[in-house]
């Protein structure tokens, strides 16, 4: 053995042997040169199992004072620029600024498991940040998509130090992604390279978008199973394989973020910001409404408007899926969230923005408007029925009940794999045309202008010779000049819609009813002589799982299960309910 290896296992003995714990760090007087900034960044926490996380603090030199604390916990590892400004940011503020990483991730040298322990680490990590000479005891959390869980897998348990936090765009695993309404969907499939392959991003991996494109029309041309995707690839997923495992929204999936009646102990003010057009919204507004059903007097505000994903994070683009958005709607997410901050921490003035508890930009109108509540967001709903009657090409949106029962029939053949189904993703936002393989139901033109505000829902009442299967319905506005607005959409597994934590099997010629609720959030201006079209359609296409209908678990059902078409007798007695302003 040479004298360097020797040397490199002394080392690594030595450090392995330190007792660090969430009171310590491996390298307290590491400081930067920089002239104006305190910087630590080699701060290695131990948590109660062990584990050790990396973190960047931040204050500002020469200045002694305990000062309330700014933590953001992440699994994206940017160090070098974007991460060691924003905490700077902090510090110009009078914050001391904290970073800190998920397991596995920097200096870390665990395993990257994403969401798995985040809770009880953002727990430790609030615990070692309360007990430095620097902070006052007050912690406040802020960032957005995994950021923004982060600060809700924090409120699984409260640490007495954690006075707020502010999460944008925040996901909820199991409940938006990797899965929404338990259909697995394809872009967390390379994901999972790109946080999980090193200690920082594999960007290279990450970007490399017509890898992962070809791979994902590949499995579908084949017809293997879905869990076979990896073996398309060519290359092990270790995580897609963990996810897939769950098909329920399970213990697994639970114990990541609050549950139930986890949600009553969180009496600390929240700040959430979204986007219509985030594709996780499903995930942040989940969080929100289980927060008002279970503990409806803590003081919970969102601010959202027409952003996707992205866009939310930077307080709006100019354009949305070719959308250009109205010129009031972009604001100043950084200005906002220390507006909050200073106003819980320091004691100062409630922001202005924050007119009520929902903030919402009206699409449409150029404005903002604000309700106590999201249910008061609207104060009715349009009821319609799925009728036979046309409307020239399209069948009709009725808000009569029918007298009669009838139904429309519908075939998916799933070993075709020429066509799709279910056009339902709000790219463009605005369109020339509806037409595809789904059924389309329009109303007749409104007489009078009126806000849709809020989520859809409804039940669909159908029969089909199958013992599952995907459907997804979508909602548009009919322009006067005959454009096709996106407004909301919905897709989900027909055995999962009563509890996503059990499935339960749809029986074969058996008349069944799917309600549905969890779409997306819209507000916009509809005028005079629009209309509302529903597309409803059967969810078949290369971006997420195949469910065959054979019952089996839909990851392992290949395009031999598709030697029966699915058959479906889709019921006039199926409604929706919009919500509405008037």
């Amino acid at each position: 053995m040479n004298n360097y290896k020797k040397i490199f296992i002394l080392l690594f003995i030595i450090l392995a042997m330190i007792d660090v714990d969430a009171q310590k760090t491996l390298s307290p007087n590491f400081r930067s040169q920089d002239e104006v900034y305190d910087i630590q960044d080699s701060i290695m926490i131990r948590t109660r199992d062990g584990a050790l996380l990396s973190a960047i603090a931040v204050r500002k030199k020469g200045d002694t004072r305990p000062k309330p604390v700014i933590l953001q916990f992440t699994i994206y590892v940017r160090d070098k620029d974007r991460d060691l400004q924003s905490l700077k940011d902090a510090v110009d503020r009078d914050y001391i600024g904290v970073i800190a990483y998920t397991r596995g991730k920097r200096y870390s040298p665990n395993e990257i498991y994403p969401y798995e322990t985040d809770g009880n680490d953002t727990y430790d990590i609030i615990d070692w940040i309360s007990k430095q000479s620097w902070c006052n005891g007050s912690v406040g959390m802020y960032g957005g998509s995994y950021n923004g869980f982060t600060q809700w897998a924090a409120t699984k348990k409260v640490h007495p130090a954690l006075k707020t936090i502010v999460p944008y765009v925040a996901n909820r695993p199991g409940m938006g992604l990797p899965m929404e309404n338990n259909i697995f969907i394809n872009p967390n499939y390379e994901w999972s390279f790109y946080v999980g392959n090193n200690k920082y991003l594999d960007t290279e991996t990450g970007n490399n978008r017509n890898r992962f494109r070809a791979m994902m029309f590949k499995w579908w041309e084949s017809g293997a199973a879905y869990k076979k995707m990896d073996s398309i690839d060519g290359t092990p997923n270790r995580l897609f394989q963990r996810w897939i495992s769950h098909p329920d929204f399970d213990d697994y999936w639970q114990k990541m973020a609050p549950y139930k009646e986890d949600f009553a102990q969180i009496k600390i003010p929240v700040l959430a910001f979204d986007g219509y057009y985030n594709d996780s919204q499903n995930s942040s507004l989940y969080y929100l409404r289980e927060l008002n059903k279970y503990s409806p007097d803590t003081p919970a505000y969102l601010v959202i408007g027409p952003y996707g994903h992205f866009g939310t994070q930077i307080g709006g683009e100019e354009m949305i899926n070719g959308y250009k958005i109205d010129p009031l709607a972009r604001f100043n997410i950084k200005e906002y969230t220390y507006q909050w901050f200073d106003f819980i921490l320091k004691g100062g003035k409630k922001p202005d923005f924050l007119k009520d508890k929902i903030n919402y930009q009206v699409i449409g109108t150029d404005q903002w408007r604000s309700a106590p509540s999201l249910d008061a967001m609207h104060n009715t709903y349009l009821k319609f029925y799925l009728s036979k009657n046309k409307l020239g090409k399209f069948y009709s949106l009725s808000s009569h009940q029918p007298k009669n029962l009838e139904y429309f029939k519908q075939e998916v053949d799933f070993s075709d794999r020429k066509s799709s189904n279910n056009d339902y993703y709000p790219d463009p936002i605005v369109r020339d045309n509806i037409d595809g393989n789904g059924l389309v139901f329009v109303t007749e033109p409104f007489e009078e202008p009126f806000l849709i505000n809020g989520s859809f829902l409804g039940q669909i009442n159908l029969i089909c010779n199958k013992k599952d299967l995907d459907i997804g319905l979508t909602l548009y506005e009919v322009t006067a000049e005959g454009k096709y607005f996106h407004l909301s959409y919905y897709i989900g597994r027909a055995s999962y819609a009563k509890d996503p934590a059990k499935r339960t099997l749809l029986t074969p010629g058996k008349k069944e009813s799917i309600p549905f609720s969890n779409t997306h959030l819209i507000s916009k201006q509809l005028q005079k002589g629009s209309r509302l079209a529903i597309v409803l359609n059967v969810n078949k296409n290369p971006f997420s799982q195949l469910n065959y209908g054979t019952g089996k678990e839909v990851s392992e059902e290949t395009i031999l299960d598709a030697r029966e078409p699915l058959n479906i007798q889709w019921f006039n007695s199926s409604f929706v309910e919009i919500p509405i302003l008037k």
